[in-house]
């Protein structure tokens, strides 16, 4: 003899919407309010190959992440300008986050094989990644400071001009460093009012300074706090980058890059960059 269930068993495929008061006609539908029917129309494959989509895809979901990033890294940016630092560790927090939705990107793009890229590549022209103006302007807030990067930007005024005003700004790294100098660290004078174009130089003064913040965590730790949130931030910037490389080495091997670029050559010396070399350097003295 069989148990017998212990109530009904409804086996129907569908949720019951009784009571549920759903406004099947609405003033702002979902569609609507995200402006849907032109997101979703954006995806125009140049080649009749199926592969081609699923590149499109990746690379303007991948923008989408980067407008994000800087709208929460140039907040980041002004609330450590004011001195207010808990609004920028959730800001900074969150860019971390969005780094890993980055990254894991990568990971989508290499179910294409050399053979599927190879069948619609020539069809992108000169069209690269490599002049992603949302990409550079990212770079140049977190510090690595290059004029000549821009140039690939100067047939589109509009973003050229942006991208200089970013240049002659300072960086995250440099507004943190003035505001270590109004705590009164001993941070230069040369490195608190300088030509934001420049790339930055290191300073043993600097380190001190990190060093002194690292080793009383109690007196300075939202300092302390801080420095760890742009430690996760470049360390995840990094695992981008090498993520990005590795990708492209397996989808193309060593071939030049559609911008014109040496392809993994070029992305393998990116790997040397740092934002913020004290963060890092500080870590053998401690």
């Amino acid at each position: 003899m069989h148990d017998q269930p212990s109530g009904p068993t409804d086996h129907r495929q569908q949720v019951d919407l009784e009571g549920e008061n759903v406004h099947w006609d609405q003033d702002m539908s979902y569609g609507q309010y995200l402006d849907l029917e032109r997101l979703l129309d954006c995806q125009h494959p140049v080649s009749d190959q199926h592969d081609e989509m699923l590149f499109i895809v990746i690379h303007q979901a991948s923008e989408l992440w980067m407008k994000l990033c800087l709208h929460e890294a140039h907040g980041a940016a002004e609330q450590i300008r004011r001195g207010e630092l808990r609004p920028a560790f959730k800001m900074l927090t969150r860019v971390a986050r969005i780094q890993e939705q980055l990254i894991k990107a990568w990971e989508v793009l290499v179910t294409m094989t050399p053979s599927d890229y190879t069948s619609f590549r020539d069809e992108l022209g000169q069209s690269s990644g490599f002049q992603s103006y949302q990409y550079r302007e990212l770079e140049f807030l977190l510090g690595n400071k290059n004029a000549r990067m821009i140039e690939a930007h100067r047939a589109h005024p509009k973003h050229h001009a942006h991208l200089q005003a970013v240049l002659k700004a300072p960086s995250l790294y440099d507004i943190t460093l003035q505001l270590l100098a109004r705590r009164g660290f001993d941070i230069p004078a040369e490195l608190v009012e300088r030509d934001w174009a420049e790339p930055y130089t290191a300073s043993p003064r600097v380190e001190a300074a990190w060093a002194a913040i690292y080793g009383d965590t109690t007196a300075h730790w939202d300092l302390y706090e801080l420095a760890e949130k742009l430690v996760d931030l470049e360390y995840n910037f990094q695992k981008w980058r090498f993520s990005h490389m590795k990708t492209v080495e397996r989808i193309i091997g060593y071939r030049r890059g559609t911008g014109g670029t040496a392809g993994v050559n070029y992305l393998v010396k990116a790997l040397d960059l740092q934002f913020f070399p004290e963060l890092w350097s500080v870590r053998t003295s401690l």
